[in-house]
């Protein structure tokens, strides 16, 4: 997968490098920082077994791999940036950061656990307790929804969806994870929420994730059936970049910091569901977004649909201009270094 570059910016059209394990968010999460770079990049995708799996990010490379020698998936040229996230991610970090040395700016997304000299820059979301020197924060996580994105895929409504009548709720799925279940009293709780929209005359644009149970999305169907809808069925083309362009009111279950935070792109209001469980992270999380006025609680029952508005939160564009400050001075001091001391 590579990446065209930009080269209005800064770091537009550098040689760049992603490195992440299979999870698609966390490629989401380096691509979005990386498109807003503007920077001309592959993606480096890594897959360690055995103990280098349960024991990352503290292990290096497994020497199979042999990191660093030519012909092999990392050697040089070394790219002139690497941002990379996930645990697994980290040990080829590292590595790359001892032989590319200063030519090659890193950066991390998410806490590597490792220490702040993992990277040149690290970034957290701001619910993460780690800070330092070189440590940014924004209140969401990146992604690829930025409002060019986003302002173009609204110029061009598919079919289907136009055929909904307004307004249009996106639904958007996540499922149990580390820290929240899905039990059969929440997905009632979701449907009858659903249920209460359904009698406002909506029309809903339904989609699940890899982790939505089938019972889940079961529910959410019988509770929408009466009203017209699209639930996509994970076949074909996935309708979701185009169902957060075009609704006007958008539910997404409180379980994922990237579901959340792209609703939380488009500037338009975002219900969140929070079924049982939770952590104090998370908590921090949808505190704040509640704070900043771009979410509100889905109550139990809605009985009246009411709007709101916010700016728009685009974090990967914030995290770039962070990037490209942090680049730009060490570029400076570089440059000042190399320079002949006076006669």
């Amino acid at each position: 997968m590579i990446g065209d570059g930009d080269g209005r910016r800064p770091l537009g059209g550098a040689r760049g490098w992603i490195i992440t394990d299979d999870k698609v968010g966390m490629m989401v999460q380096c691509r979005g920082v990386a498109d807003a770079l503007g920077l001309s990049y592959v993606h480096k995708q890594v897959s360690p077994t055995g103990l280098a799996r349960v024991l990352s990010p503290w292990l290096p490379p497994r020497r199979s791999e042999r990191f660093g020698d030519r012909g092999s998936a990392f050697a040089a040229p070394w790219p002139d940036i690497a941002i990379a996230t996930g645990r697994l991610s980290i040990p080829y970090v590292r590595a790359l950061r001892r032989l590319a040395g200063p030519d090659t700016f890193t950066v991390v997304l998410q806490n590597p656990r490792t220490g702040l000299k993992t990277a040149d820059v690290i970034w957290v979301p701001q619910h993460d307790r780690l800070r330092g020197a070189n440590v940014i924060t924004t209140l969401t996580a990146p992604h690829s929804f930025s409002r060019a994105r986003l302002s173009q895929l609204r110029r061009t409504i598919p079919a289907a969806i136009a055929a909904l009548p307004a307004p249009r709720v996106a639904v958007v799925l996540g499922g149990p994870s580390g820290s929240y279940r899905f039990t059969a009293a929440d997905q009632r709780r979701l449907a009858g929420a659903l249920a209460s929209l359904a009698a406002l005359s909506v029309s809903f644009l339904i989609t699940p994730s890899r982790r939505t149970p089938a019972a889940l999305l079961e529910a959410v169907a019988e509770a929408t059936r009466l009203r017209p809808r699209i639930v996509w069925n994970g076949e074909g083309d996935n309708p979701y970049p185009s169902f957060l362009a075009h609704a006007d009111l958008l539910v997404v279950t409180a379980d994922s910091v990237n579901m959340t935070g792209e609703a939380c792109a488009t500037g338009r209001p975002v219900y969140v569901f929070r079924p049982t469980g939770g952590s104090s992270k998370f908590a921090r999380f949808h505190d704040a977004l509640l704070q900043y006025g771009a979410t509100r609680a889905l109550p139990d029952r809605v009985c009246r649909l009411t709007s709101w508005s916010y700016p728009p939160l685009n974090s990967a564009c914030d995290i770039a201009v962070q990037i490209e400050q942090r680049w730009l001075r060490r570029r400076a001091a570089s440059i000042a270094r190399s320079r002949p001391g006076d006669a």
